[in-house]
């Protein structure tokens, strides 16, 4: 068999189509254009639509999105919360009017409609994901710490907005995402996942399968062996097995479910930095361990601006011609 190259294009779409990454996420049909012509160039599944995906929902509850410098992705660094306890009182958004959230959906539609059989998702945050963008680093994990409770209240709290995003994603005939990174270790302990996060995730992820009448994609990049019996809890059929993890042990432990689509993700940096024989070895070792699972796809993390589009290319059909 040949295992399928599908890169993560985020703000790599604003590259192909010479524009920045803050300009492209600002502008509905700057990027439609962007992510329907990486479409065309890599056929990559899925299609997730957004430059800066962590940012949508924190912004659409008032954190303020920084224009970066150059081509730099746009982050939020001024965060409007402190606690926890003013998460858990905040009323849901609306994703009709709230933030840039109307404008991707839009523009997700677009994508959908001028890229025929592509799988065209909406990237969702999980709650961690969003607490962590209202708050900031530091105030979470020190609420983390001394109030677990009180966090993982703000966590539940979160989940009532992102089931209304879900079903504005739905209406618009659009597939879903969820997206949880900032909960990986280091920055959580693997307790704190379980006991902190995992339920709160676990509430919105089971309530979205429910809608959608399908398992649902959950990614988280770090150090995630450690929490992978936590992340397929959730009921996810489709999980990333990044480049900061134990790979070989993660494949080990997915030996026992066979059902669950992994996502390998190769290390992007001799993609960007334009250095074929280094590209190729690192192929050929995340060919190796696509092996070892049956449902699996090579990815790349998230695929730098910078990236070279040929050398993307060039990657995507060394891979292609290796057949297991």
């Amino acid at each position: 068999m040949t295992i399928p190259f599908h890169p993560s294009i985020y703000e790599h779409a604003a590259r192909v189509i010479d524009r920045s990454p803050w300009d492209v996420s600002r502008d509905g049909d700057l990027l439609a254009a962007a992510h329907i012509r990486a479409w065309q160039l890599y056929q990559h599944r899925p299609i997730v639509i957004g430059i800066d995906i962590y940012n949508l929902e924190a912004e659409a509850y008032g954190a303020p999105v920084e224009q970066p410098s150059s081509n730099g992705i746009p982050a939020i660094v001024r965060h409007p919360f402190t606690c926890a306890a003013e998460l858990a009182e905040l009323p849901p958004f609306d994703p009709y009017s709230a933030g840039r959230i109307p404008m991707v959906l839009a523009a997700a539609r677009r994508v959908a409609a001028q890229c025929p059989g592509a799988d065209v998702r909406i990237p969702l945050a999980g709650p961690f994901s969003v607490a962590t963008n209202l708050m900031g680093f530091d105030n979470i994990l020190l609420e983390c710490a001394t109030d677990p409770e009180a966090v993982g209240r703000a966590l539940h709290g979160l989940v009532g907005g992102q089931l209304r995003f879900c079903r504005a994603i739905l209406d618009a005939g659009l597939g879903i995402a969820f997206f949880e990174s900032a909960a990986a270790p280091p920055l959580l302990s693997p307790a704190q996942f379980r006991a902190i996060e995992l339920p709160a995730l676990k509430s919105l992820m089971d309530q979205a399968a429910a809608l959608t009448g399908h398992p649902l994609p959950c990614i988280i990049g770090g150090d995630t062996l450690p929490i992978l019996e936590a992340m397929l809890a959730t009921g996810t059929g489709y999980v990333c097995c990044p480049v900061a993890t134990d790979q070989p042990g993660f494949m080990r432990a997915m030996a026992a479910r066979p059902d669950v689509t992994v996502r390998i993700n190769m290390d992007p940096n001799p993609i960007t930095a334009n250095d074929w024989p280094a590209v190729k070895q690192e192929a050929d070792r995340v060919l190796a361990l696509a092996a070892m699972h049956p449902k699996t796809c090579i990815g790349t993390g998230c695929l730098p601006y910078e990236a070279d589009p040929e050398t993307v290319l060039k990657t995507r059909h060394y891979i292609a011609g290796a057949a297991f």
